[in-house]
């Protein structure tokens, strides 16, 4: 029986595990420890996620979260060193590019435990976002790297990894699997005002939410974009911890703010917007599953391929750039030709891979 612990702790984290713990669970000979670190620690951002989606109970619930970015990672590698300890896992699996992907690479690596990286390879070129540096050094403490698109492998092999001890599988995209899963099973939010016609808009990055000021910007952005349709804003928690503490700007009364939605009532949203504005690295994919445009609130993206497909433009907080942008897709809607993110089965080749001699 190979043993695999995997480490989640952050939204995007918990949908790919509902993917590939399901596909683990269909096949023999392997069984997994899920470890939540706590990083999302609102029940809205967590708890929701695992009962909506049959996501196995994390054995180890570590409640590490509102720290800094340092003290966080110690406080994980920490408490990891401890779990691995006592598991002795053959593989530990991590996710994305988070304080607990950094965390569970690094604690697995110290004791010559191998990582498994699913959505490796992702690059944004931006060494100021925490992400980017979580990611590049994921990577390089991996032995298996689990590579979504054809891009990923091209930047690993610029990097040099053919020549590192490790294999490097192309495998689709797991949110593209789970949002194929959960599709028809989606559930309205529970707010009644919920426009025919509106644009989707979440922001929750460090880089945009940090700064009051700048964040008083974007507020103005999105008011003016109000003026040509209904915006429906699924706050962050930190988002309106910063608009509560600041005292911001108020929104139009045409941008509809509401709680944190859970995956399968963002599902329903998605299946329903006509353009998604994002910060969110996941939901400019999700975009592009559900056939919808997208523009980034931000500068760049390690999802290239949606910008040169045309299905996605970066914008920055340019409050130009973003009407321009909606105006565009408004006027000529995006063709979608798929094919992208794989065909749907990235977590079974995950599965499949991890259940294969290790010492390969």
């Amino acid at each position: 029986m190979t043993k695999i612990l995997t480490i989640v702790g952050a939204r995007p984290q918990f949908i790919k595990a509902a993917a590939v713990s399901r596909a683990i669970q269909e096949r023999s000979g392997l069984q997994e420890v899920l470890v939540h670190t706590g990083q999302h620690f609102d029940a809205g951002m967590s708890r929701v996620f695992f009962e909506q989606m049959q996501i196995p109970g994390p054995k180890y619930q570590l409640n590490i979260h509102s720290l800094p970015h340092g003290a966080m990672t110690g406080r994980m590698l920490e408490a990891l060193e401890e779990v691995l300890q006592a598991e002795q896992p053959d593989w530990m699996m991590v996710y994305g590019d988070t304080n607990s992907t950094l965390a569970g690479a690094l604690a697995a690596s110290k004791m010559h435990i191998p990582v498994a990286h699913v959505e490796a390879g992702l690059r944004s070129f931006n060494m100021q976002m925490p992400e980017e540096v979580n990611r590049i050094m994921t990577d390089r403490l991996s032995r298996l790297l689990f590579c979504p698109t054809e891009k990923a492998i091209n930047n690993l092999e610029a990097e040099g990894f053919r020549n590192f001890h490790c294999r490097i599988v192309r495998t689709g995209d797991v949110m593209y699997d789970a949002a194929l899963f959960f599709r028809n099973r989606a559930i309205k939010p529970d707010y009644e005002n919920i426009p025919d016609h509106f644009v989707l808009l979440t922001i929750h990055r460090e880089e945009n939410t940090r700064d009051p000021r700048l964040f008083a910007d974007m507020i103005r952005a999105i008011n003016l974009l109000a003026e040509k349709t209904d915006v429906l804003f699924p706050m962050h928690p930190r988002t309106r911890k910063l608009v509560k503490d600041a005292h911001l700007p108020a929104f139009s009364q045409k941008v509809h703010v509401i709680d944190p939605v859970s995956y399968l009532e963002m599902l329903w949203l998605l299946e329903r917007t006509d353009v998604v504005i994002t910060d969110s690295g996941g939901m400019q994919k999700e975009a592009c599953f559900f056939e919808k445009p997208c523009i980034t609130l931000r500068g760049e993206t390690e999802w290239v391929e949606l910008v040169d497909a045309g299905y996605n433009r970066l914008c920055g907080r340019d409050s130009t750039c973003l009407l321009e942008a909606y105006d565009h897709f408004t006027n000529n809607p995006p063709n979608f030709t798929g094919g992208l993110y794989g065909k749907g089965n990235a977590s079974a080749i995950i599965a499949e891979a991890l259940s294969e001699d290790i010492r390969k």
